[in-house]
């Protein structure tokens, strides 16, 4: 590679995207000539913005609002003129392109989908369902896809076209690029036949629509485009009518959208006066992976194995866009945690529920009317805590079953203590001290340990864990004594980085209401309980001061100024970045490479995109050698030594669609994996991003 080019790296088509365009041109009825040219406009608008597909409404070349006048020869032969211009002047055009016309075949008429690209029809899509209702008629001009005689045809020069309804184009180039194109009332009806062409293979489904506008049809609109690309596991891309259409009767808005896998991706402004064009990037990677898991669509699809076979594919190969090309498509940074406020708020709502209703049945199917917790003054035992405190208010027991207990040791900060007490008070829970440093200097004795002999500052292993291990040696023992439930507090961040101390120490308990609960999470299911005032203010208080301590294990000692030695961040990583990671590794399993490039477009710049509750001193922009280097030690961590953790965790409630790393439920792996081809994938990751403006 030249130092003058940009790295691969940085191209979203490297990295399992596409990126479309929605086109709505404007249009005057009839005029041919016109129509074409405001195609071509958008087209080279659409390769401009390197798109390699886009697709326009429904009969767009002829307009759709002709009515009797598609019985016209000279209408019929201006729309095949125009096809001729357009694929004459896309040969050097790198865009596929699928436009509507009306096309005289077999002496019967049909609205089709015309596929080109580069100067070459590649086949032609024909709708399968009139509507001949209400205000429509396409019964009185157009034959349905099923009366069609030919399966190929001869057009604009091009012999033998496929023509049909059962047209599936594969994109050999790019993985998992396989698009169909339905019209209009094809996903209006029960089965539309993008349902059987997705089972078929294709992940981007064009949908070429003319659709008229009455009052609430927008919405409806959406919630058939949403629902498709969820069902078929697909990208659906919509398009209707706009500016130029006959409102002799009816009206048009020029609606586009694109949606994939049920989630919005992009949308047009209604009721424009010009052309207009959308774009989105399509994650095939992530429809593939969403397929390959979701083995109920194979299933499916195996059930219509007759009726599937009968499509046709169409293979070709494009020019993928070179160069530098980012994601326009937002990826959260936080991606457990909603980017708008009120779904957010509905979230942890649901979330904060689940923990206290999981404990809650914990409780009484186990007959046990008490819980101890251990209380360090830190986000996760604060978390815990409080879902404790709100289990026994929703079993009406009092508060003081909680028996909560802070256990300083040779590390504990000032702070987190303070903070520990405070809390256990303002919630009113039984609170309680217990001082481990004696019985950890006792075993440390024991066992002939050099700090115990000498003193000496061996900050090592076997120094933290002791402190780990003793706490919970005494959770579990006041358990037994007061017929009490240990509650777990560390949560999914922790335990997918195998930052826990094994058996006994926090990685166990009786019951773990944090265990799919990722930090990032954590820390604004705590705001959620500040800002919805779920107790007093007093406690409210105590937790914003919990928010703004910074992490830390506290099992070696500080600073003379209270600063803690350890930071947890500084070893593992920051959370924020650990957590995006942990996300698209577990829930998608993408590769390394693609999770840095994610990670590098939603990290790069600390002014764009979503920071829910964060403070403005508090964001963070981070490098993509500080991507790589991190996501390094996650995959390492991950796959290489911790797994042996995770294949024996307590109980705990699933929380979140973004999965457990329970072996009983989300996540089965093996404790003697290794990382190797993980960590052979990250060398694609370049160390500096020397192109970044």
């Amino acid at each position: 590679m030249s130092p003058l080019e940009p790295n691969p790296f940085f191209n979203l088509y490297r990295q399992g995207f596409v990126r479309v365009a929605v086109c709505i041109p404007e249009v005057k009825v009839a005029d041919t000539n016109f129509n074409v040219e405001a195609t071509l406009t958008l087209a080279c608008e659409a390769a401009e913005g390197k798109a390699v597909l886009a697709i326009f409404p429904e009969l767009g070349l002829s307009a759709y609002s002709n009515e009797d006048l598609f019985h016209q020869d000279a209408l019929l032969r201006g729309v095949t003129g125009a096809l001729s211009r357009l694929k004459d002047a896309t040969e050097n055009l790198n865009v596929i392109l699928i436009v509507g016309a009306p096309l005289k075949v077999d002496s019967k008429l049909f609205n089709c989908g015309v596929v080109l690209y580069r100067g070459l029809i590649l086949g032609v899509a024909v709708k399968s369902y009139l509507p001949n209702y209400r205000e429509f008629y396409e019964g009185r001009q157009f034959s349905p896809a099923e009366e069609a005689l030919s399966g190929s045809i001869d057009l604009c020069g091009q012999a033998q076209v496929p023509f049909g309804a059962d047209l599936l184009f594969s994109v050999q180039n790019i993985e998992n690029f396989i698009f169909y194109a339905e019209i209009c009332e094809d996903v209006w009806v029960p089965i539309p036949p993008s349902s059987y062409a997705a089972m078929a293979g294709a992940t981007v489904i064009g949908n070429l629509s003319a659709s008229n506008i009455t009052i609430g049809k927008a919405e409806y609109r959406h919630s058939l485009a949403a629902n498709q690309s969820a069902r078929c596991i697909a990208a659906y891309l919509y398009t209707a009518s706009g500016p130029g259409e006959s409102t002799t009767d009816v009206a048009w808005d020029g609606h586009a959208m694109i949606y994939e896998n049920g989630n919005l991706l992009a949308k047009s402004k209604r009721f424009q006066t010009h052309s207009q064009i959308i774009y989105a990037d399509l994650d095939l990677d992530r429809l593939s992976q969403d397929r390959m898991r979701m083995t109920s669509f194979s299933r499916n699809a195996r059930t219509h194995k007759a009726h599937l076979s009968q499509f046709r594919k169409i293979f070709l190969s494009i020019d993928a866009p070179g160069g530098r090309i980012l994601l326009d498509r937002e990826y959260a940074r936080f991606p457990y945690i909603p980017s708008d406020p009120a779904t957010r708020n509905e979230r942890c709502y649901e979330a904060y529920n689940i923990q206290v209703h999981g404990l809650a049945q914990r409780l009484k199917s186990s007959g046990i009317d008490k819980v101890v917790i251990g209380v360090s003054g830190g986000l996760d035992s604060t978390h815990a805590l409080i879902v404790a405190a709100r289990t026994m208010d929703l079993l009406g027991l009092p508060r003081s079953h909680v028996l909560a207990y802070t256990m300083p040791g040779f590390a504990t900060s000032n702070q987190t203590y303070t903070n520990a007490r405070r809390l256990m008070a303002a919630l009113d829970v039984e609170a309680n001290e217990i001082d481990i440093r004696p019985s950890c200097l006792q075993m440390l004795q024991d066992i002939g340990h050099p700090y115990a002999a000498t003193g000496d500052a061996l900050y090592d292993i076997t120094f933290e864990n002791i402190q780990a291990g003793d706490r919970a040696s005494h959770l579990f023992r006041i358990a037994n004594m007061q017929n009490a439930l240990v509650v777990g507090t560390g949560d999914l961040s922790e335990l997918a980085l195998g930052w826990c101390t094994y058996g006994i120490g926090d990685h166990m308990s009786h019951y773990n209401v944090n265990a799919s609960v990722p930090k990032t999470l954590i820390q604004h299911l705590i705001r959620w309980v500040v800002q919805s005032a779920q107790f007093s203010p007093e406690t409210a208080a105590i937790l914003i001061n919990i928010l703004n301590t910074e992490i830390s294990p506290e099992l070696i000692p500080g600073s003379e100024n209270g600063q803690p030695s350890q930071k947890t961040e500084g070893v593992i990583g920051p959370y924020e970045l650990q957590d995006f990671n942990n996300f698209y590794i577990t829930r998608f399993g993408y590769l390394p490479a693609k999770i840095a490039f994610l990670s590098y477009c939603a990290w790069r710049d600390r002014t764009r995109g979503h920071w829910p509750d964060v403070p403005e001193d508090k964001r963070h922009q981070y490098t993509i050698g500080e991507i790589k280097h991190w996501l390094s030690v996650y995959l390492y961590r991950f796959f290489k030594i911790s797994q042996y953790k995770r294949s024996c965790v307590p109980n705990g409630p699933k929380v979140g669609s973004g999965g457990s790393l329970s072996p009983r439920g989300d996540y089965r792996a093996p404790s003697d994996s290794e990382a190797t081809v993980w960590m052979e994938n990250l060398r694609n990751i370049p160390e500096k991003d020397d192109f970044d403006p």
